[in-house]
């Protein structure tokens, strides 16, 4: 509470006072100057700030104390009501509210803001349940609200707070950990690059960081210590929880040759349809364009994932296998290819048209949303090669 309106009440006890007509108690020089060195003695460094802690306890004197009083007994139970614990709280509050103008707007914001991505994350989380439209923008919206928002306000907040250094510095691990989870998972909505990163730092920084310094800080505390353990245990088992879900280097890299085995098996079952075909028909224009266009993406794809334009058999021994990245950031990157992929969706949509029959197989056009991991997004152009030779295939036949 500021020092001015802590002295509001005693200005009040003297308007009773100053209606009455009574012979006030007179302070000599002495006792104002020994009421100015108490006061400065207990701390009040402002000389604006003792003065007018000087004025207001002389006044509170000299209306309240008769003639023959006790003075230093009097003084005594005065300046004790000026504070809860220590007078020179009068100082630490005023310092405060001079520095921080701006904090009652900034908590009013945090509040705010953060009700807000509340109900932004959960009318999200609803819409996404029910397949509807608009949940992924405010899913998007209410995370960066928490991570940009909300949690930097109440970091700021909470390391303005009176609090001794092990309080500050959980506050300021928790905040970090907070803010590096929150958006380690809108980099992983969005498909950025150092989801994983992100979130894995956070939860080792949880762990082998900020769980210690609580529960040290806590478990001296004999007060605290019950709901510090209890508190310690449920952040811990819950990391331990999160990490579980996470693949191991060793899994993901043998799942990642997995998925380059199989792939390397249907490039070589797609060339040799390519060749029985090749010994039985001329393709027509348009079969041969898709056929090269989808061939020219892989390509693609195949090389912005390692650095080659094929994956040949000894691709393990050379670390060049195809990950369970998103293609859309290497579309991004490059128009060239966005071209040759929007070329090949109206070849496609064109052939789809205009080949029918009874064994004639519709081509996928699922791809070009790419909302397929690489490894899916080049079995489906895969497909799509495929699915044009067996056509040709059944064009043959019906001749």
């Amino acid at each position: 509470m500021p020092y001015a309106f802590s002295l509001f009440p005693y200005a009040l006890c003297l308007m009773p006072y100053a209606l009455k007509i009574k012979h006030m108690y007179q302070l000599t020089n002495q006792q104002i100057e020994f009421i100015s060195n108490d006061i400065s003695a207990r701390g009040i460094g402002m000389v604006s700030l003792q003065q007018d802690l000087l004025d207001h306890v002389c006044c509170v004197i000299e209306h309240g104390l008769e003639d023959g009083g006790d003075f230093e007994r009097f003084y005594s139970e005065t300046i004790t009501a000026f504070y809860k614990s220590d007078l020179k709280e009068i100082e630490e509050e005023t310092v405060h509210l001079l520095t921080n103008k701006n904090y009652y707007t900034m908590k009013k914001t945090m509040i705010t803001t953060g009700a807000l991505s509340v109900g932004l994350l959960s009318a999200g989380v609803i819409l996404k349940f029910l397949h509807m439209p608009g949940a992924a923008i405010l899913i998007v919206l209410g995370i960066f609200l928490l991570s940009f928002i909300f949690l930097p306000l109440m970091f700021i907040l909470r390391i303005g707070e009176k609090q001794d250094k092990s309080q500050k510095v959980i506050s300021v691990i928790g905040g970090i950990c907070a803010m590096l989870i929150s958006i380690g998972i809108l980099f992983k909505l969005q498909h950025w690059p150092g989801a994983n990163m992100l979130c894995m730092l956070s939860l080792l920084l949880m762990i082998f960081i900020f769980i210690p310094v609580y529960f040290f800080s806590g478990f001296r505390n004999p007060a605290t210590k019950v709901n510090t353990i209890v508190s310690s245990i449920m952040m811990f088992t819950g990391c331990i929880l999160i990490l579980t879900l996470v693949r191991a280097p060793h899994a993901t890299r043998a799942e990642n040759i997995a998925n380059t085995a199989s792939f390397l098996q249907t490039e070589r079952i797609v060339a040799n349809e390519k060749n029985q075909i090749a010994s039985v028909a001329k393709p027509d224009t348009k079969s041969e364009a898709i056929y090269n266009l989808c061939e020219e993406l892989k390509v693609f794809l195949v090389e912005s994932e390692t650095g080659l334009k094929k994956i040949d058999a000894d691709f393990e021994s050379r670390e060049a296998y195809l990950s369970d990245r998103w293609p859309s950031p290497y579309f991004s990157n490059s128009p060239e290819a966005t071209k040759k992929l929007d070329a090949l969706k109206a070849l496609v949509t064109e052939y789809n048209q205009s080949k029918s029959g009874p064994n004639i197989n519709p081509l996928k056009t699922s791809v070009f949303e790419l909302d397929e991991r690489i490894v899916g997004t080049l079995n489906s152009l895969s497909q799509i090669q495929l699915l044009v030779l067996q056509n040709q295939r059944e064009l043959v036949a019906m001749k």
